[in-house]
């Protein structure tokens, strides 16, 4: 091998491996520095969410929907209530609700509230006291006023505004004693008046917590379907059982 190839791929190698810390970077350490609250101190940081440093616009796109889906969470997260109880032959359940008006009216599936059953309702750790308004038990869905005011709702999407492929995520009470809450993101893999199929999978405790966009709007209340995966009773069947 001649010296000036040596020096050609020496050359190459150093751009490549430039190009690759490049984008580790973008993609995997300004995201956590952008969203720590420990890093808002340094200049650098300031001036990127100022909009005086830019990056590749994908790129860019791609950190101010994860910022945007973090804020998300943690606002909807107040509007979304926990739900126990026992059947009648004796198995327990849980599940999450979704408050829809600050004066304690809260949706939820309508198997949480079957005929008979002794449950439970959680607003923010706190057990209060409600009464089953209705249930529609064709659409799976059940209304109930809880004994509370002043609380914190969210917004309900066009069901125009749906589309193929949207980014979507859910939260839900995973602890209701512990306080422990989780959160899952994906997309809509297809949807239908009746339905709405995401691509994401989670376990049971989901059951009746509300799918948003990333903007925090409801799209649905979600339950898992037979392949484990997250489906949900579309906004316009829930304005409908709402009266709205």
């Amino acid at each position: 091998m001649t010296k000036k190839l040596k020096i050609v791929l020496i050359i190459i190698g150093i751009l490549f491996l430039g190009a690759l810390g490049a984008m580790l970077f973008n993609v995997f350490t300004l995201p956590y520095l952008l969203t720590n609250p420990y890093f808002e101190r340094f200049q650098f940081v300031k001036d990127f969410k100022s909009g005086k440093i830019i990056v590749n616009p994908k790129e860019q796109v791609y950190i101010q929907e994860n910022i945007a889906l973090e804020s998300a969470v943690e606002r909807v997260s107040k509007s979304v209530v926990a739900i126990q109880g026992i059947t009648l032959a004796g198995n327990s359940y849980a599940g999450s609700g979704l408050i829809t008006t600050s004066d304690g009216l809260i949706i939820t599936l309508a198997t949480f509230a079957p005929k008979g059953s002794k449950f439970d309702v959680f607003i923010n750790g706190e057990k209060v006291n409600f009464e089953v308004k209705k249930v529609d038990y064709k659409n799976n869905l059940a209304l109930i006023k809880a004994d509370k005011n002043n609380l914190p709702t969210v917004g309900f999407v066009d069901f125009d505004k749906i589309k193929l492929g949207q980014r979507v995520f859910l939260t839900a009470v995973s602890s209701i004693k512990n306080n422990t809450w989780l959160a899952n993101e994906g997309i809509v893999r297809s949807f239908d008046n009746t339905i709405i199929k995401t691509n994401i999978f989670e376990k049971s405790v989901i059951s009746g917590s509300p799918l948003f966009n990333i903007s925090g709007e409801l799209l649905g209340l979600n339950y898992i379907d037979l392949d484990g995966k997250i489906v949900a009773v579309p906004v316009n069947v829930i304005k409908t059982f709402l009266g709205l």
